[in-house]
């Protein structure tokens, strides 16, 4: 039998979202991140009771409303289900990669995320993952491999060459999580493009499945033989044929990634609910018109018909794609579902507690940091280089930004990195960023390490000058050097 876990108080202001003077949906995602925080700390104890509706109602000292609207998010996050009838209640679920995967596909597809920008990020991530793979390969690891390019080259007339799970599955035996999540958001993506691609002879596409297949087995036989080395320079220059195969075939006029975006695999598996598979179907109807912000999509009545689902199902669809921004309801007349512009915090937050529930480490960070701002630091150097505009004027003022008080603050010390990340042009790098940013900010904090003092805050601002000041002479060699040791001196803290 389940036993409650404790769970930490509601801070101040204990009451409903009306009489506490916040709004329900405000006070409900405070109280759901109060939630998910002690399920962290408790080690995410998968199956453990938290709490009846009632009990949790007055621990938070929260509505109906505002605890029912904390449990939709817990759940949508999957940290949480609630189980109603005898014996009922709060209980911690194990998470799967989908609603982490649906919230980044969502904001970059949003924001218009191409291809180049796909496989810039892959180049940089992928490799590594190749590397890590062949250090850590067992026994059981080289079995799987084996069986993969033989299933490979068994199907090489019916498979497509953009859908291959080999670069997951190389993620995955990284043994790093973030690693192989990033590599499966950046694969799914990536294979959208066969959508934009222009009609190929079946020549062509044999040949281009047989190259993709060589290049696989060589990096398998280099990653079995335990040659990271090689198996990362292999890995790379099949992603740069894979580049060039892409840049040769696209439409050129189609710069956004097509396709449904959140996939039906994913939504509709057996544990999803129905409101999510029509969140998913809103979704995709928003992005097909490409995101007409302020457009009404219809009444609720209009919804019930279009969509063939009750009004339960849709209000909590419509709660989903409110969560993401994607839309939102306005009630009275003229009303109706209306386009919003999503923003990157729900994805930041939904992989951050998926990567936590994975057990990522620091040092499974910091490895996926690194890679990902030498990266971008070689990219804003090229882009200074051109001149391309307001670049280097928002890296000074970020190297300007004071640092306040003798605990500083966290979210301005990394405005420096932010800014370059966001320099790059690259908003996969940027929110691949954002999401490893917030997950050592958790890591600092539930080991309650305190923050650096204006001494050291001064010492970083130097630090961030001297690597702008070899970003804007053009040296790229020196301001991945100065960033390699800075991100090296960095790591020591956040352990």
């Amino acid at each position: 039998m389940s036993t409650a876990v404790e769970l930490d108080p509601a801070d101040p202001d204990p009451e409903s979202g009306v009489e506490s003077g916040l709004p329900v949906g405000k006070l409900a995602a405070q109280v759901a991140r109060q939630i998910e925080e002690t399920v962290i700390r408790r080690g995410w104890p998968v199956g453990e009771l938290l709490g009846s509706e009632v009990g949790l109602r007055e621990r938070f000292g929260v509505s109906r409303a505002v605890l029912r609207e904390a449990v939709r998010l817990v759940e949508h996050h999957q940290v949480a289900r609630m189980r109603r009838g005898p014996n009922g209640g709060l209980f911690v679920c194990a998470p799967d990669a989908g609603p982490a995967t649906r919230a980044i596909v969502i904001y970059l597809e949003y924001v218009g995320t191409g291809v180049d920008d796909l496989l810039e990020a892959r180049l940089l991530l992928e490799p590594l993952a190749a590397r890590l793979a062949a250090d850590r390969v067992s026994e059981d690891g080289i079995a799987t491999l084996r069986g993969h390019i033989d299933t490979e080259q068994r199907l090489l007339a019916e498979t497509a060459i953009l859908d291959d799970p080999l670069h997951t599955l190389l993620g995955q035996m990284s043994g790093n999580p973030a690693l192989h999540l990033f590599i499966d958001v950046l694969t799914r993506l990536t294979g959208r493009y066969a959508h934009t691609s222009r009609r190929i002879s079946r020549t062509e596409m044999l040949t281009a499945k047989h190259d993709s297949h060589r290049d696989h087995r060589a990096v398998v036989e280099a990653v079995i033989a335990g040659e990271g080395a090689r198996a990362e320079t292999l890995l790379g220059k099949h992603l740069a044929g894979v580049s060039d195969w892409i840049d040769k075939h696209r439409v050129r006029r189609a710069t956004r990634i097509a396709g449904a975006v959140i996939e039906p695999e994913i939504v509709e598996g057996p544990r999803a609910k129905l409101a999510e598979v029509v969140a998913a179907r809103i979704h995709d109807d928003i992005a097909a018109r490409g995101w007409q912000l302020g457009m009404v999509l219809g009444s609720e009545s209009d919804l019930l018909s279009r969509y063939e689902i009750s009004r339960a199902v849709l209000r909590e669809a419509i709660r989903i794609l409110e969560y993401h921004s994607v839309a939102r309801m306005r009630r009275g007349p003229g009303g109706g579902l209306i386009v919003c512009s999503p923003e990157p915090q729900a994805s930041i937050d939904t992989m951050a507690l998926f990567l936590e529930y994975q057990g990522v480490s620091a040092d499974d960070l910091r490895l996926v940091r690194n890679a990902i701002e030498l990266g971008v630091v070689a990219r804003v150097t090229e882009r200074c280089a051109a001149q391309e505009s307001g670049t280097a004027d928002r890296l000074t003022a970020a190297v300007r930004w004071p640092v306040e008080g003798p605990t500083g603050n966290p979210r301005k010390a990394d405005l420096f990195h932010t800014e370059l990340a966001a320099a790059a042009g690259n908003p996969v790098l940027s929110l691949f960023g954002s999401i490893i940013t917030e997950l050592f900010r958790r890591h600092a904090a539930a080991h309650d390490r305190p923050l650096p003092g204006d001494r050291a805050a001064e010492e970083v601002r130097q630090v961030h000058q001297h690597i702008l000041d070899a970003i804007q002479a053009g040296d790229a060699g020196l301001a991945r050097h100065r960033m390699r040791r800075h991100l090296d001196a960095l790591s020591h803290w956040w352990h």
